[in-house]
């Protein structure tokens, strides 16, 4: 059924999942496997977590979806959540991580609009990184400078530059009158987990600053706590205009988000933008019990401890496979092991294992890790691990 009825555009392994808890996924013929994909990024608290099904299975007995005609109390709460971590200013809600990126956009071309006096067309391109990735809608494609996203969608929607990542003179180079905003990827996470310096983002705050640039950052992936900080770009102490976030905020159940600052708020007005689900009753009760589930569990501190030692326990695998791993590369469970060659085949190697990792980059196997997966189950990840690059392929 799934080879005559599904398109044809995704390549799964050759499996069904069907069941989970914890860390830990079952396949049809009950195979279990320690997952390091978390659903790209999303499960946050891993599979089943009591607190996130029981409240999600309460507010489905009571009203799932109204849409936005109506105030919804769960939508006004999480907003004022996102704010506190955030800083002042305004939510917008929607679906998946293309769409916070779509409004991401939308808000930069809205800002060159007031930027210019009014006059549209004259301020309106985005500086965004080689290599980086914000989604497959028509604009998401635009800003992600790849040959195997945009072929065959030809022409992209214009207004989009691309500078080399983690250089800021790149950046400058590609400034003028036309330009409105910067949009990037605190760590570049489909391009294999490459994270941006201290001094990069930085630089490109200052950058912004000085050409009255909107700095808008992508957290989609490796936002949410999985660094260690709720958004990766605080470890370089930087203040983004706008933010775009989904994946792990719902821990699951599907929920985008937008974040602007109080300066720039005020670019939205009614019928400007919107979005049918956004924001339900069920998103938003999904995406409260996963910022309350970390909260009471203490995440970030255990990504910061546990983190510390998993990834001194990767770089020794490194050193003690030489011939397959070259680096490890990422902060807390954002983290990449870059192998020689196609990462692939030891995907698959991996996945024999009972090991769930998926490729990043041409180099990278991407190890996304339940933020509040155990020590032990970390220490299993490097066993199996050590196993699996001890043989060849």
């Amino acid at each position: 059924m799934y080879d005559a009825y599904v398109l044809k555009n995704y390549g799964p392994a050759p499996m069904a999942l069907v069941r989970g808890k914890g860390s830990y996924v079952w396949d049809a013929e009950n195979r279990r496997y320690l997952d390091f994909v978390s659903g790209i990024a999303v499960n946050t608290v891993g599979h089943s977590h009591p607190e996130w099904v029981a409240r999600l299975q309460a507010q489905v007995g009571k009203l799932g979806h109204v849409s936005n005609l109506y105030h919804v109390p769960q939508q006004a709460e999480l907003a004022h959540r996102l704010c506190e971590k955030a800083g002042d200013g305004k939510v917008f809600f929607c679906n998946s991580g293309a769409e916070a990126n779509e409004f991401l956009i939308k808000l930069a071309r809205l800002w060159g609009r007031e930027k210019s006096g009014g006059e549209e067309g004259k301020c309106f391109k985005v500086i965004t990184a080689e290599n980086a990735f914000h989604g497959r809608t028509f604009g998401g494609m635009g800003a992600t400078p790849q040959a195997k996203i945009q072929n065959g969608f030809g022409p992209m929607l214009e207004g989009f530059l691309h500078a080399e990542f983690n250089n800021v003179e790149s950046f400058r180079d590609k400034v003028d009158d036309s330009v409105c905003a910067i949009l990037l990827e605190t760590i570049q996470g489909e391009g294999g987990i490459h994270p941006a310096t201290t001094e990069f983002l930085k630089g490109i705050r200052a950058l912004c600053d000085e050409h009255e640039l909107l700095l808008l950052i992508d957290e989609v992936q490796c936002g949410i706590g999985r660094t260690g900080k709720f958004f990766a770009c605080e470890h370089a102490g930087v203040q983004a205009d706008a933010i775009g976030m989904a994946k792990g905020l719902g821990g699951g159940f599907p929920i985008g988000a937008g974040w602007v600052s109080e300066a720039y708020a005020h670019l939205f007005t009614p019928g400007s933008h919107g979005t049918t689900y956004g924001g339900n009753p069920m998103a938003c009760t999904a995406a409260l019990a996963v910022l309350d589930i970390m909260d009471s569990e203490n995440l970030l501190e255990s990504i910061n401890v546990n983190g510390k030692w998993w990834h001194e326990a990767l770089a020794s695998l490194v050193k003690k496979h030489p011939d397959h791993l070259t680096g490890v590369r990422g902060i807390g469970y954002h983290v990449a092991l870059a192998v020689k060659g196609d990462p692939l085949p030891w995907v698959g190697r991996l996945r024999e294992n009972g090991l769930l990792t998926v490729r990043g980059g041409t180099d990278g196997i991407r190890l996304m890790p339940p933020l509040n997966i155990t020590r032990q189950d970390l220490e299993t990840s490097v066993e199996i691990l050590d196993f699996v690059f001890g043989t060849t392929i």
